[in-house]
């Protein structure tokens, strides 16, 4: 490629300029500068075609033709549709050695021609040309345009700091009206396009016009230059630089007709209101904004609040919805695919379906799934997602007491932005997405207000659809998003919140289900996750279930699938170390890889002792297996109770033994008995408080086991509040309760008649596997807990 070094040398008068050119020339492109004809241009040739181009000219008649390249850059070869097809014929007439690795010549132009057609490619570009002749008629206008052009181009000189004085003595001696527009048009401050468009024009009066119009417009931009000095012109310091500069580009844009920087952005932000389509309230709230944004700096800190509170009001989805997925056997088919079992709430998901099928504008459920940890209630959320077709959001509400990460925080704050409910519907990019609310349960309150209070209006579909968050002070509608909140429990719930979402319960897995999860999801996910396949591991069915009941005590499935992770990283030691074998692991292999059996079942060898009896607990974890012992020693102390008990279960202890003192005779205790002896009730595992009513039946069942002497029937286990009157009452947590007993191989059940409505819900497979006695007398607890 080739560079101009200069401003190309105005020479108009050499006779080189009347040479006849051949039919044939060696072409040779140049970057960045036009040659005329009769000018003088400096230029370093540096490509290895150029110089030998320069090299065989230097040899022969030294006439080139020099085409300006369309190319932008330097890089490779030109090829023949890289060049304008209008060039300029040029002798060299000096050539010397650069430092630069590269020849300097220096070329003046003899005649415009055109390409007609390339006859070589190689080791240079070679053309057929035809030579291009100036077509002038001498006339008045000529003249005229002649005389306007050459007292322009003097205006342009004295207003120029980059062109020669003495240019203005060589214009006026110029007579022919083509040389005077290249010359000009050469040491004007052009484009290449526009030089080359002035090149190409061989009607000699068109190229004077084009000329007057082009120095007209550099003499415009000169004189623009020169007001805008005098405007600002002054002496400032260096604090005062930044203002300046902004006052010539104020300048500047205003006689261009542009608009500065602020106005642009107001104007985006006019355009994005439109075409958001927001509802009256927001869109009048948006254009008050919007005209106080317009009156302000952008240096302003206002402006960057009125700012940033317009980008949220057009970023929010307040028409964009997603098209809920409406057939119903493929939403079964996706929560089938995800989840295992849950078949309550996969009905509930369901029948929401289905009316949303029959009534199109039907507000979506607020549901509440309350279960043991690990039970898949988050997972599930966004199984239901998928299944509905609609964008997924998890908000976790563990430990949050600030009212304001609900509503958000009022613009009068530094740093405020809207709440977490208002951030979720931007991020998930449409009106109805379905919300996770995740621990809604362990929400907190403190000075700064109650999130669970604000929670309120956002969980009432009578009023969220003008949810108000501080920060935007104007309402939307959250009536079309589908709100699914998930806790342990309930009690922590305040009631009015409670009350607005449909509970339904998780209580946990049975073994059975858990052997299936695992192996159709957990095991799959763990062989992927630690990089093996199914060629290296292969677990059994005994060894999941000796999973399930030696290293794990749980409702839920994460302590089953760490133990599946711990036994998946050891066989890829084992693999990494070079074994090429499948490892099976059988019922007894989990041992080698996770130590001794942690849980065994204690049930038969407890309970095969008198005073000792089942009881059953519930925990925010699920249920448990509680056991009561009582025993008898000489003395006059009375009732003693351990075991880190609660106020409420030693009042359901005095509460048994007051029963039976007074039914002495009926249970066979001998008279006097209480009188000279004392009552010790104690309930292991002392360092986890216990508390409620439930283990009253069992507290009464284990002291007349200890009176009699006689142990209670294998694998039973009971729940129950007792009265002095010996009713039994209902209790709660019966579900998790009965698979907990399941679980850990119970055969007997003893729970409230009042009770036997919560066993709906419980599967199938562990209601046949039990035997149930609903009782509602302790009359009864007693006979069947002794086989009578």
């Amino acid at each position: 490629m080739n560079k101009n070094e200069k401003q190309p040398e105005s020479s108009p008068l050499s006779g080189t300029a009347s040479a006849k050119l051949p039919e044939t020339l060696s072409i040779l492109p140049v970057l960045d500068m036009t040659l005329f004809p009769r000018m003088v241009l400096p230029l370093l040739v540096w490509q290895e075609d150029s110089k030998r181009l320069v090299d065989d000219a230097m040899g022969k008649d030294r006439i080139v033709g020099l085409v300006v390249s369309k190319k932008k850059e330097t890089a490779g070869a030109h090829e023949a549709g890289d060049l304008y097809s209008v060039g300029t014929a040029a002798m060299i007439l000096r050539m010397a050695q650069s430092d630069e690795k590269g020849i300097q010549i220096l070329v003046q132009g003899l005649s415009r021609f055109k390409i007609m057609e390339y006859i070589e490619k190689k080791p240079y570009l070679r053309a057929k040309i035809e030579p291009l002749t100036d077509t002038v008629v001498k006339n008045l206008e000529v003249d005229a345009l002649m005389n306007n052009l050459v007292g322009l181009f003097k205006n342009v000189l004295e207003l120029s700091p980059y062109l020669p004085k003495e240019l203005g003595a060589l214009v006026k001696s110029i007579e022919e009206p083509g040389i005077l527009a290249d010359l000009i048009a050469s040491s004007l401050n052009l484009s290449k396009e526009e030089k080359q468009s002035i090149l190409e024009t061989i009607d000699v009066k068109k190229r004077l016009q084009k000329v007057n119009n082009l120095i007209n417009r550099e003499l415009q931009i000169l004189k623009l230059g020169q007001k805008i000095q005098s405007q600002v012109k002054q002496d400032i310091d260096k604090s005062q630089r930044e203002y300046y500069l902004r006052q010539q580009l104020k300048t500047i844009k205003e006689e261009l007709g542009e608009k500065d920087e602020r106005s642009v952005e107001a104007e985006e932000y006019r355009t994005k209101i439109e075409e958001k389509g927001l509802p009256e309230e927001a869109k009048k709230e948006a254009d008050r904004e919007l005209n106080r944004l317009a009156r302000m700096h952008p240096s302003s800190s206002e402006y960057t609040v009125a700012a940033t509170y317009l980008d949220w009001l057009t970023a929010l989805p307040w028409n964009e919805s997603t098209k809920d997925n409406l057939d119903i056997k493929k939403a079964q088919k996706v929560l089938d695919d995800d989840h295992y079992g849950l078949e309550k709430v996969k009905k509930r998901i369901l029948e929401y379906l289905a009316v949303r099928k029959l009534k199109s504008d039907t507000k979506g459920p607020i549901l509440c799934f309350v279960g043991p940890p690990g039970t898949g209630k988050t997972s599930l959320g966004r199984s239901i997602a998928r299944a509905l077709g609609r964008n997924f959001h998890r908000i976790s509400l563990g430990g949050v007491r600030d009212e304001a990460e609900i509503r958000g925080h009022r613009r009068t704050y530094v740093g405020a932005l809207p709440g977490r409910i208002i951030q979720g519907i931007r991020r998930a990019g449409s009106n109805n997405p379905l919300f996770m609310l995740d621990e809604i349960d362990k929400v907190g309150a403190d000075f700064r207000g109650d999130p669970s209070s604000a929670l309120l209006e956002v969980l009432a579909p009578e009023q969220n659809f003008s949810f108000s968050d501080h920060y935007l002070d104007v309402a939307f509608d959250l009536s079309k998003v589908m709100f699914i909140t998930t806790a342990n429990i309930l009690d922590t719930i305040p009631p009015a919140l409670r009350d607005r979402m449909e509970v339904l319960d998780l209580p946990g897995y049975t073994d059975e289900e858990k052997v299936k999860i695992a192996k159709r999801f957990l095991i799959p996910r763990q062989i992927e996750a630690h990089g093996l396949t199914k060629a290296y591991i292969k677990f059994s069915t005994p060894a999941i279930k000796a999973l399930i009941s030696g290293y794990t005590r749980e409702a839920g499935l994460r302590n089953l699938e760490r133990e599946i992770a711990s036994i998946c990283r050891g066989v890829a030691r084992q693999v990494a170390e070079g074994k090429k074998e499948l490892t099976h692991i059988k019922a007894n292999d989990p041992q080698k890889f996770l130590g001794p059996v942690r849980f065994y079942s204690e049930t038969g060898m407890r309970t095969s002792t008198p005073g000792v009896v089942t009881g059953l607990a519930w925990t925010p974890a699920g249920g448990e297996l509680l056991y009561i012992e009582a025993t008898k020693m000489n003395g006059k102390q009375g009732l003693t109770l351990t075991g880190q008990l609660g106020d409420v279960m030693k009042e359901s202890a005095t509460a048994a033994l007051s029963y039976i003192r007074s039914n002495a005779k009926t249970l066979g205790v001998p008279e006097g008995f209480f009188a000279k002896h004392d009552i010790h009730i104690h309930v292991p595992a002392g360092a986890i408080p216990k508390d409620g009513p439930s283990a009253g039946v069992a507290m009464l069942t284990a002291l007349v086991s200890m009176l009699k002497q006689k142990p209670v029937i294998k694998d039973l286990a009971m729940t129950g509040e007792i009265t002095l009157r010996g009713q039994v009452l209902p209790v709660g947590g019966v579900k998790e309760k009965v698979l907990a007993a399941h679980r850990r191989g119970i055969k007997t059940l003893i729970i409230p008649k009042w009770n036997k409505k919560d066993l709906e819900d419980i599967p199938k497979k562990v209601l046949k596997s039990l035997h149930f006695h609903f009782v509602d007398k302790m009359d009864e607890v007693v006979k069947t807990s002794f086989g009578e």
